[in-house]
């Protein structure tokens, strides 16, 4: 009898930390969509009906004129295509370099394998802001000495190159812990079978990575689709800047429609909230990687 009682008590208590758990990520989710959903609300009405009648008045009309002013005025075609000219180059060398970097430090054994890896994790510790100046200055002396300044400056290979550097820190420490949960018997098998090294990765290893390779693919994907800082200091041309760059075409010499800025932000958001959707699966078992075993 006292086992049951007890029994129901742990129930009791599991239920009620159920309860408080569902609460607190119901009230995190709401905190965290009140801006979307405010901005969303905003795109669709007109900034005369917020200068006459307020912000948190009741507008008079709702419509998406702001969405098709914000596309006529952004050219988004132009820099939707440049800022996946710079994004899918990035994610594909970042993360076949990344991945080689994990194989190695984890796969075989050296003297300095743990510090390399702990100085690619680093990379990624460092600001941007004080990565900024010494950069600037090499990407203009190699230009320089090539006879071509703008090589790497006001380039699209110079963005890709910077965002491949700052990116693989993390890419080959997410996918460094996954590969040390993949048992060693592989690739001894491999390796017994005759296998050279980099038949061992591509055939035998990478294949295993579907899951952190799809996870990070959807993140790095919308860290540098919205990256803004790079762009803006190491492309000078207009016709080169990507999307988000674009919405400052909608800011007005005096006066900011922010109506209107709220609608272009959201028509740049919108590949990266397809790009999620379509890999939501393999997101999510991504995220898990490594949490069980077998």
């Amino acid at each position: 009898m006292s086992g049951i009682v007890q029994d129901k008590k742990y129930r009791d208590r599991q239920k009620r930390k159920d309860f408080f758990i569902t609460v607190f990520i119901a009230i995190f989710a709401f905190v965290w969509m009140v801006p979307l959903l405010w901005t969303f609300w905003t795109s669709l009405r007109p900034y005369s009906d917020v200068i006459q009648n307020g912000v948190f008045s009741k507008p008079s009309t709702l419509n998406f004129q702001n969405y098709i002013t914000a596309y006529d005025r952004m050219d988004i075609w132009e820099y939707l295509t440049n800022s996946f000219i710079v994004a899918i180059p990035t994610v594909i060398l970042t993360l076949f370099f990344g991945s080689l970097m994990a194989f190695v430090v984890t796969r075989y054994s050296f003297k300095f394998n743990l510090y390399l890896l702990l100085l690619f994790t680093a990379g990624n510790l460092l600001p941007v802001q004080l990565v900024y100046a010494p950069l600037f200055k090499m990407y203009i002396w190699i230009g320089d000495l090539v006879g071509n300044r703008n090589l790497l400056y006001d380039s699209f290979t110079g963005l890709i190159l910077v965002h491949v550097a700052l990116q693989m820190g993390f890419a080959t420490f997410v996918m460094s812990s996954y590969m040390k949960t993949i048992p060693k018997e592989i690739s001894e098998s491999a390796l017994l079978d005759g296998a050279s090294v980099f038949r061992h990765y591509w055939n035998v290893i990478l294949p295993l990575l579907r899951p952190p390779l799809a996870a990070l693919s959807v993140l790095m994907t919308t860290w540098i689709y919205n990256e803004f800082f790079w762009a803006i200091v190491l492309i000078k041309s207009d016709n080169k800047r990507p999307i988000t760059s674009a919405l400052g075409r909608l800011q007005g010499e005096f006066v900011t429609d922010f109506n209107l800025l709220a609608a272009g932000a959201i028509m740049a958001a919108l590949p990266t909230l397809l790009i999620f959707f379509i890999l939501k699966r393999q997101f999510v078992s991504g995220l898990t990687l490594g949490s069980t075993k077998g």
